[in-house]
C-alpha cells in the first residue's frame, strides 16, 4: 500500500475549510446588513417620534402651538404609516392631530372674544385640550417602546 504524504492531506482539507470560512463570513455579512436595517429604521422612526414629542412638549410647556409646529408635526408623522403599525398612523391622524387643530382654534376664536362666559367657555376647553395632550407623553413612549428598542 502506497503512503499518503502529508501534502495530500493539506489539499484534501484546504477545499473544506475555505468553504466554511467562506460561510462564517458570508454569515456575519448577512448579519451585518440586518443590524444596518434594524439602525435605519429606528433613526426614520426615532425621528417621526421626535416631531410628535415636539409638539407635544411645545403645547405642554408654551400652552400654544404655531402654524409652523403644526406643520412640523404633520411633516414629521406623514411616515408613520409605512414604518409602523396602522394604530399608530390613526393615533397621529384622527387622534392628536384633531386635538392640535382643535386647541388653534380655540386660540384664534379667543383672540375675538369680550371677557364674559364664552370667553370663559373657551379658556376652559383649551385648559382640557391641554390637560390632554400633557397626559399623552407616556402614551405615545408606550406606543413606541416596541418600535425604538433595539435588541440582538
Amino acid at each position: 500500500m502506497p503512503e499518503v504524504h502529508w501534502t495530500q492531506y493539506l489539499a484534501a482539507l484546504s477545499t473544506p475549510t475555505v468553504a466554511i470560512f467562506g460561510s462564517i463570513i458570508a454569515y456575519r455579512q448577512w448579519r451585518t446588513a440586518q443590524n444596518k436595517l434594524k439602525l435605519d429604521l429606528f433613526e426614520k422612526r426615532f425621528a417621526v417620534y421626535n416631531a410628535a414629542r415636539s409638539a407635544l412638549s411645545t403645547i405642554t410647556t408654551s400652552g400654544k402651538i404655531t402654524n409652523e409646529e403644526s406643520y412640523k408635526f404633520l411633516s414629521g408623522t406623514r411616515e408613520a404609516k409605512w414604518l409602523l403599525d396602522e394604530t399608530i398612523s390613526e393615533y397621529f391622524d384622527k387622534v392628536l392631530w384633531e386635538r392640535i387643530c382643535y386647541l388653534q382654534m380655540l386660540q384664534a376664536e379667543l383672540e375675538g372674544l369680550p371677557v364674559g362666559d364664552d370667553r370663559n367657555k373657551n379658556i376652559e376647553q383649551q385648559s382640557n385640550v391641554k390637560d390632554w395632550i400633557r397626559e399623552q407623553h407616556p402614551v405615545l413612549d408606550a406606543k413606541f417602546a416596541s418600535y425604538l428598542r433595539i435588541g440582538h
